[in-house]
């Protein structure tokens, strides 16, 4: 039997390399707020984490979280930066090559739910997944500890050694562990060897090739 039946796959930073459209959605918010950042690359620490604890660690009032991330969303609709992302390279294949070995593959992102199957679908990479979990427009499902526990509960996953959580940030570890899942931190995104071992990730892989080695293992 396959080392892992069931792989949970994080969406930014993991899949995809969202940085132009998360960067420029998030300075158009800034922009409205009147928050000053120093570069569009400052932004990235945008990337992976919930938006809302995102903007409130960037020194957003609690009184303007809302507006915040209203204007977020503009932008990411209204220009497009929804698409405006890269695939890592690889990625698509190996996904195939799961479905191939007749994996369970679910989404859990703590993306808007909508966005992420939008994006999935653009990029024709929607096929491959079985189920995808990810917060709602009202607010529902904010951490990745939520949206864990949703995709379990929805697609009747119970809790063992061949269901893995894979992502690049320590939120991914987190919400991993509140739902007592081995979890996978690749070096290939925003995440760092320092911040996976700080939060006692089980296995760093570093590129997308190494992951899938790591996931098809017998």
């Amino acid at each position: 039997m396959a080392k892992f039946s069931t792989i949970l796959f994080d969406l930014d930073g993991t899949i995809t390399d969202p940085k132009s459209g998360i960067t420029k959605s998030v300075a158009y918010a800034l922009d409205y707020l009147k928050i000053p950042y120093p570069s569009l690359d400052s932004l990235c620490v945008f990337i992976g984490p919930p938006l809302r604890d995102s903007f409130s660690d960037y020194g957003v009032k609690e009184s303007d979280l809302g507006l915040a991330i209203e204007k977020y969303r503009e932008y990411y609709i209204r220009e497009n930066g929804i698409f405006d992302l890269k695939i890592y390279p690889g990625f698509a294949d190996m996904l195939k090559r799961l479905k191939q070995a007749d994996k369970k593959i679910i989404l859990a992102t703590c993306k808007t739910r909508i966005f992420a199957q939008d994006i999935l679908e653009h990029f024709s990479l929607a096929r491959y997944f079985d189920f995808v979990s990810g917060s709602e427009l009202d607010g529902t499902r904010i951490t990745k500890g939520e949206v864990i526990a949703y995709a379990l509960e929805q697609t009747k996953t119970p809790v063992s050694s061949d269901v893995i959580m894979v992502g690049d940030r320590k939120h991914d570890i987190i919400g991993a562990k509140e739902n007592h899942l081995q979890v996978a931190s690749i070096l290939y995104g925003y995440g760092t060897r320092a911040e996976f071992e700080a939060h006692h990730t089980d296995f760093i892989l570093e590129t997308v090739k190494d992951l899938e080695q790591f996931l098809l293992q017998e």
